[in-house]
């Protein structure tokens, strides 16, 4: 599994996600992450489809690059770890 983070420094959102990230990457270190500014990366957000009114997004791709789910907003670390866990091994 892997997980493209997408955010924007004027995303209050985005500023709340970052040390929540932060942690759960701490705990699991096995786990691979990208961070896509939307603004600094916005060809490759666009090829996403992810526009400002969904940040902050994270998108969890299995090992093949397929979506495996789309969370948008300010997610509980209880919730972004039980996603992680129920496809941690695609």
């Amino acid at each position: 599994m892997y997980i493209i983070k997408i955010g924007a420094v004027w995303c209050s959102g985005c500023l709340v996600m970052k040390p929540r990230w932060a942690e759960i990457e701490k705990e699991l270190p096995w786990l691979k992450t990208e961070y896509l500014d939307f603004d600094e990366d916005s060809k490759k957000v666009a090829k996403l489809g992810i526009s400002s009114d969904t940040l902050p997004t994270f998108i969890f791709f299995d090992k093949k690059n397929n979506i495996l789910e789309t969370l948008s907003g300010e997610i509980s670390k209880k919730d972004l770890i039980e996603t992680i866990k129920k496809y941690e091994n695609n």
